[in-house]
């Protein structure tokens, strides 16, 4: 006999007993749906697992009930109309027709992110700035995470272990990625919606590991790329094979600088690259993106390009294809995607310029439609790779969120580099987005070069909406450069406190 039953808002189906399920064919939702999960509003949400084979699926919420069927291969999927945003908590249950019911609780619907990256996007708030209040202060019921575990694969994988879906406590937020609890902390604060946020990142990663290989393949940076693994696997088993010792010692002496603080002697090792491990093209596509997919997202957060500096002429090239890419796994259309521009850094040579190169390379993206990008070029440690202070990337990911997702009021970016002319014995240099254009202190970071291209520091002066750049080195400047470095003193904001992107209006 079947039985009906009320449960909460939801309905559970109950099928008679059958005959016990192997493990592969009980019913299983992919592990992005747990208790206190968020779903996308006024989207279609689907919902898919395994089960046993032919067995009738049905997803039952809000009012709602879908059904499916599962495959041959037991795979089923069914997607629940759009729902407007809810932040009282509902049960979801997914039953079977015969015989199995998992129900998962706190269901909210609201704003879903997928925020990937590097270590600066997997830096967790316990490491951020000012953790212990931040923390303590968590008291967040609209906003949640789950994190994807590193899980890489040769292979495009169907499910990613994940932590299950958690909700912003003093408990739980230490473990969130600080970025994107700024993000969803502050969006969900402007909205009154729940945020939800995907967290998928890995630190010390190169963007090709994060691109699907067939992509990766049809792009100019390919042969680099394919050279570069060969030469890899050539010492792949014996670095693999040393690789634990040299990470132990290196644990101890960074254990042993945070207790005592006793300097560092011994490089980081960087892990073995090969089949296998994060660095494979594709690996964490296939492992940590791919499962993802379709989960209902509004859009894209990523910060990532530390490890690709100093290859600056491949990331636009390869971002571009991994924007197109990501968002046709999602069904296609111009979904959202915002990234964070690599902070100051000194990288050993504060005045060198291949952090600056990557930083243009990223800006080179902004040609696609709907990607914008947070400037940080004020935000980082010179000393640090891993800034601590990531509330202004998380608040300005969402001020662009905000404006160019949501469509609210409100400026979410600083002055924009429009042109650069000659006046007189200076550069005049104009912006858009600078109400209230300023320069903070007194060193500008703008040089300016003549015809021998080479540039020299510059003075600076507001003109209302422009800068007027010279130097007395330079009699008859032809270009001029803001930020052109790896850790600059940035200086240029307007009156919403957001700063001027670096920029050059020479090409050389």
């Amino acid at each position: 006999m079947k039985i009906l039953a009320a449960l909460g808002s939801c309905l559970v189906l109950i099928g008679a007993v059958t005959d016990p399920l192997s493990a592969s064919e009980r019913l299983t939702p992919a592990s992005l749906f747990s208790d206190h999960a968020v779903f996308q509003q006024d989207q279609p949400v689907p919902v898919w697992g395994r089960g046993r084979p032919g067995a009738a699926v049905t997803i039952s919420c809000r009012g709602q009930s879908v059904a499916a069927i599962a495959g041959a291969d037991g795979r089923w999927k069914a997607t629940l109309a759009p729902m407007p945003a809810d932040a009282s908590g509902a049960d979801v249950v997914i039953s079977t027709n015969p015989g199995e019911s998992i129900t998962l609780h706190d269901v909210v619907v609201g704003q879903v992110w997928l925020a990937s990256g590097q270590s600066n996007m997997e830096l967790p708030l316990s490491r951020a700035k000012d953790a212990a209040t931040e923390i303590a202060a968590a008291d967040l019921p609209l906003v949640r995470e789950l994190r994807v575990e590193r899980s890489p694969s040769d292979a495009p994988a169907e499910t990613a272990p994940t932590s299950g879906w958690r909700v912003a406590g003093p408990a739980t937020a230490g473990d969130f990625s600080a970025v994107g609890f700024f993000f969803a902390r502050a969006l969900a604060a402007r909205l009154k919606v729940p945020v939800g946020i995907i967290h998928s990142s890995w630190g010390g990663t190169e963007i090709e590991s994060w691109l699907a290989e067939p992509v990766l393949r049809r792009t100019r940076a390919w042969p680099g790329f394919e050279q570069r693994w060969q030469e890899e696997l050539k010492t792949f088993p014996q670095r693999k094979a040393g690789y634990p010792a040299l990470d132990e010692a290196w644990r101890r002496q960074e254990a042993d600088w945070a207790a005592t603080g006793k300097p560092i002697t011994l490089p980081w090792p960087h892990p073995p690259v090969g089949p296998g491990t994060a660095y494979a093209s594709g690996a964490l596509f296939n492992g940590m993106i791919l499962p993802v997919a379709p989960y209902a997202i509004r859009g894209f957060l990523w910060y990532q390009g530390e490890s690709n500096v100093g290859r600056s002429g491949e990331y636009a090239e390869l971002l571009s294809a991994m924007i197109r890419d990501w968002r046709k796994q999602w069904g296609g259309g111009d979904r959202p995607f915002y990234l964070v521009q690599l902070p100051n850094y000194s990288n050993g040579h504060p005045g060198g310029r291949d952090w600056a190169e990557l930083r243009e390379a990223q800006s080179r993206v902004l040609a696609l439609p709907d990607v914008a990008m947070a400037a940080t070029i004020d935000a980082g440690d010179a000393n640090d790779l891993h800034p601590k202070d990531k509330r202004p990337v998380g608040e300005r990911l969402a001020l662009i969120a905000e404006s160019q997702a949501y469509g609210l009021p409100g400026e979410w970016s600083g002055p924009v580099f429009q042109s650069a002319t000659r006046d007189g014995a200076a550069m005049r240099v104009r912006f858009s987005r600078a109400a209230g254009l300023n320069i903070h202190g007194t060193a500008t970071a703008f040089e300016v070069a003549g015809a021998d291209r080479g540039f020299h520091s510059a003075t600076a002066l507001v003109d209302d909406r422009s800068v007027v750049v010279s130097s007395p080195e330079v009699a008859e400047p032809v270009a001029v450069r803001y930020a052109w470095t790896n850790a600059p003193a940035a200086s240029l904001f307007n009156d919403a406190g957001l700063p001027a992107a670096p920029f050059r209006s020479d090409d050389w």
